[in-house]
């Protein structure tokens, strides 16, 4: 049993600790009820909810939603275009997040995946010293996408 102050009192009886609590206008808590004697406190219940909210919400605050941000290329795209598109994708992963880059096939592109999944390829290459590929390069119908993360 643990007083209203912080000051352990003792061993005692539930109706005891119940009535004690009640004497002093306060509700009676139980901190770790697996304890053998399970420990009590004497603390105002509504207080103790709003610590607990106001803890909570400051944790939030201080943690990072890892976002997944996409970078669209086409098969035909120019080496100075890809350099600004990596640069783009170097600014989300350090800002932590996850990057998705998309290849779009377009009509008679098509025909010509094989010689094109090239692309990803080399946009990887200018990442290479920052990320790392978490998901291959995969082909889900007109697009081929691949997932990029920052290295641990």
């Amino acid at each position: 049993m643990i007083g209203p102050d912080g000051e352990q009192i003792g061993v005692m009886s539930a109706q005891e600790a119940q009535q004690r609590a009640y004497d002093e206008d306060l509700d009676l808590i139980k901190i770790s009820p697996k304890a053998n004697p399970p420990v009590c406190k004497i603390m105002d219940y509504g207080k103790f909810k709003y610590e607990q909210q106001k803890k909570e919400k400051e944790a939030k605050k201080k943690q990072h939603v890892v976002e997944t941000k996409e970078i669209r290329l086409s098969p035909n795209v120019e080496i100075h275009d890809m350099k600004t598109k990596a640069n783009n994708a170097r600014k989300f992963l350090e800002k932590g997040d996850k990057v998705k880059v998309t290849l779009r096939f377009r009509g008679r592109e098509m025909a010509h995946i094989s010689s094109n999944a090239t692309v990803l390829d080399d946009f990887a290459e200018l990442l290479e010293d920052i990320a790392e590929i978490t998901k291959k390069p995969k082909l889900e119908g007109r697009n081929m996408t691949m997932f990029m993360e920052k290295k641990r």
